[in-house]
């Protein structure tokens, strides 16, 4: 399903979406009339220069993180240090030569984190126009399901696909894997937006 404004209704309806290819084919749910809409943009995701300390050692890693989000001292997310995935918190934001509180991942030049022993669950969800990006603690052994709904971010989510840190994209709904096996879930608000990518 999909919020969007009917042509026909001249409103907002929800529609389904009976075709995906470089445009959505949908139908509305209150008139049945199908049309199409251009297809939603593709988020920018970046990766930024992580230094994640773990007791006495430190390390060089990574994070991906959409363009214009926005990353906060104290924030818990997912740092990829080789074939190895930590949830770390934020505790330092380098921003070219000054530190500071917050900012956009594209203002980012290093992220300053300590490891933390939970994992960080990333995800992509489309509402209708834009895609938000959430995060979610877990366990590392926490299963995910595609096709299910879950509490996530503070919002009900129902996950579409998910994507491996070391294999494909999970698709196929009941198709399964753990917390810590996790790059990134796509999926949308349960009950108001579907779409496959």
């Amino acid at each position: 399903m999909i919020s969007i404004d009917c042509p026909v209704c001249k409103e907002e309806c929800d529609h389904q979406i009976l075709r995906e290819a470089a445009e959505l084919v949908v139908q509305c749910n209150e008139c049945g009339q199908i049309h199409r809409i251009p297809k939603p943009p593709e988020p920018s995701i970046l990766t930024i220069k992580a230094i994640v300390s773990r007791e006495t050692e430190s390390q060089v890693c990574s994070v991906e993180m959409l363009a214009n989000e926005v990353v906060s001292l104290g924030d818990h997310i997912a740092a990829e240090c080789g074939d190895d995935v930590f949830g770390v918190e934020v505790t330092g934001i380098e921003t070219g030569a000054k530190r500071v509180y917050h900012a956009t991942a594209e203002e980012v030049t290093t992220l300053w984190t300590r490891g933390i022993e939970q994992v960080v669950v990333r995800a992509s969800i489309h509402t209708g126009r834009t895609t938000l990006p959430l995060y979610q603690t877990a366990e590392g052994e926490e299963e995910f399901v595609v096709g299910e709904a879950y509490p996530f971010g503070g919002r009900r989510i129902r996950i579409s696909h998910i994507k491996l840190r070391d294999g494909p994209v999970l698709r196929k709904e009941g198709k399964k894997t753990v917390a810590r096996r996790v790059k990134r879930i796509y999926g949308y608000i349960d009950g108001r937006y579907q779409m496959r990518r």
